[in-house]
């Protein structure tokens, strides 16, 4: 078991107000997982979202269908709401901070979002608090980009700034012949673009990193995750390296999510060559699904110490209930309704946690829904998992 708590953990502040109402802004997976867990909190939730459909607005009795990007109903959703978080970085930085002047509580913060949803700006942010990430470099023009392979060296990544997840926004260049795909593709001209240094990873880590509105952190343990096309698979928890290491990953994620301000849940995305050395690729604002495992794998989940952070609560325990966890990612393969088929199947595994989503259309690697499996070893928790997964599909051809 890894790190868990910081020193300020016991000497938090209970509630001061009940009940509460949170808001989330966005209505997607991340946002019903964490309504879901508010909920025997005796937390209300207000979601606001542009589709009615979507799969938080569901659970949300009062939800707000709207498009955040407007800040009139921004504003009239605020209204309603103790305090207001968010499931995703998309929402506009200058948005939040109009909340914040109207005396509205945001967690994370607007100064918070706008550091993390600019990928060269988050990677700047850490780099000056002495946190190592991949060389990178803004880029304005193919000529750029040329002068940027050409100093870090062959293959790099060109990255949009912002809007970019599960590979969206990402294209590696091989070569300077790649460039003109490249550009086109991330809308060079239009988009911010930046490139990285391509990191020699033998493996990819994951760490949740739960920071509450005083400070005090609770660390989830270190997990693998496989991608595969740039999205992720499965994480397997805890990951299978030295303790060394793990702690080093650990104090690493709580650095990164210190150095931007973050309050709530973070994900924090790392890569670890064959040499041991560990480099940030990415930090997620929210909740994270390298963290869904933790709904029953830990003893306070990603969600709860989300919802306990951003209301000022004090934080759960992130340690582990059983000696190991995997979580498969119930996958998307093409344009179909979301109604799954096979559930009878996968019901009749002993010991296999189902959670679908309830997205209306599933599509090409869409997310729709995962299986964790608790067991005593990583090994026989993938295969299970792995085989439940298998048996779940979605909706008919259209």
């Amino acid at each position: 078991m890894h790190e868990t708590y910081d020193s300020e953990f016991n000497r938090q502040t209970g509630p001061k107000k009940y009940p509460v109402r949170l808001g989330i802004i966005g209505g997607g997976q991340l946002a019903r997982m964490t309504a879901i867990a508010a909920l025997p909190l005796g937390v209300e939730v207000i979601v606001l979202e542009k589709n009615p459909h979507s799969p938080a607005a569901r659970l949300s009795p009062d939800c707000i269908v709207g498009d955040w990007a407007d800040r009139e109903t921004l504003l009239r959703f605020a209204a309603q709401c103790e305090v207001i978080t968010l499931e995703n970085e998309f929402v506009d930085a200058g948005a939040l901070a109009v909340l914040e002047k109207a005396g509205h509580q945001v967690f994370p913060s607007a100064k918070c979002i706008a550091v993390t949803q600019d990928k060269f700006a988050q990677k700047s942010a850490l780099q000056t608090a002495g946190i190592t990430v991949p060389e990178f470099c803004a880029v304005k023009s193919p000529e750029e980009i040329i002068a940027t392979g050409t100093n870090f060296g062959w293959p790099v990544v060109l990255k949009s700034r912002r809007n970019g997840y599960d590979g969206k926004g990402n294209f590696t260049l091989k070569s300077e012949a790649d460039i003109a795909d490249g550009w086109r593709t991330l809308g060079g001209g239009k988009n911010e673009l930046m490139v990285e240094a391509w990191f020699p990873f033998v493996k990819e880590l994951a760490v949740i990193v739960t920071r509450g509105r005083n400070g005090a952190t609770a660390v989830y343990p270190v997990v693998e995750t496989i991608q595969r096309n740039h999205v992720c698979h499965v994480v397997k928890a805890p990951a299978q390296i030295s303790d060394e290491l793990a702690q080093r990953a650990a104090s690493l994620a709580k650095r990164a999510v210190e150095a931007v301000g973050g309050i709530g849940s973070f994900g924090v995305e790392m890569f670890l060559s064959a040499t041991g050395e560990l480099a940030i690729n990415e930090l997620a604002p929210r909740v994270h699904n390298s963290g869904h495992y933790t709904i029953e794998a830990c003893d306070c989940s990603q969600f709860e110490n989300h919802v306990r952070a951003v209301l000022g609560w004090p934080l759960g325990n992130p340690l582990m209930v059983a000696p190991a966890a995997v979580m498969v990612n119930l996958l998307g393969t093409e344009k179909t309704s979301g109604q799954p088929r096979g559930l009878d199947a996968a019901l009749l595994m002993t010991g296999v946690r189902l959670h679908l989503y309830g997205k209306l259309m599933s599509g090409r690697g869409r997310k729709m829904g995962h299986v964790t499996v608790l067991e005593n070893s990583v090994e026989k928790a993938q295969a299970i998992a792995e085989r439940a997964a298998k048996k779940i599909y979605f909706g008919e051809k259209l």
